[in-house]
């Protein structure tokens, strides 16, 4: 019998898991915490991207009128949060930096956040993301640092 060769890919060994499973319950887990608070809807998760959506609030925003930028911080912490832990099932992963440019103020609408790993190590996720608003106007980006313990 022919064995494969798996010596080129790592992911070849690791058992493979129930994806939509995996993100039912951490939807579910995620709903009384700062995510369910926040109005984060999960709105799809590929190995290519996690696309998040909020759906802006009075309570989002700051004296100014526009979204609080903590929320924004916020949300690309979360999306890039989520692309790690589909990334690296059943690891315990923590942000380590999280690198924010806010480009254009958002007022009301669909917030809708993508993001995307750039690099791995056996120790260290690197992503990175963006949030458009309803016209598809780029509002903010964002790098992120990841730890896998």
């Amino acid at each position: 019998m022919h064995k494969a060769d798996t010596s080129q890919d790592p992911k070849a060994e690791q058992p493979t898991f129930d994806r939509e499973a995996y993100m039912e319950a951490m939807a579910k887990a995620a709903e009384p915490t700062f995510w369910g608070y926040l109005g984060c809807e999960l709105a799809s998760a590929t190995p290519e991207a996690v696309v998040v959506t909020l759906d802006v609030q009075p309570h989002h925003m700051n004296m100014m009128g526009i979204v609080h930028g903590g929320v924004l911080s916020s949300l690309m912490d979360n999306a890039m949060g989520i692309a790690v832990m589909l990334e690296r099932p059943g690891e315990s992963t923590v942000t380590s930096n999280l690198n924010v440019h806010f480009v254009m103020p958002a007022r009301e609408g669909v917030l809708t956040v993508t993001a995307s790993i750039v690099h791995q190590t056996r120790r260290s996720v690197t992503t990175e993301c963006k949030i458009t608003d309803a016209k598809g106007e780029l509002v903010a980006i964002s790098t992120g640092s990841f730890r896998v313990k």
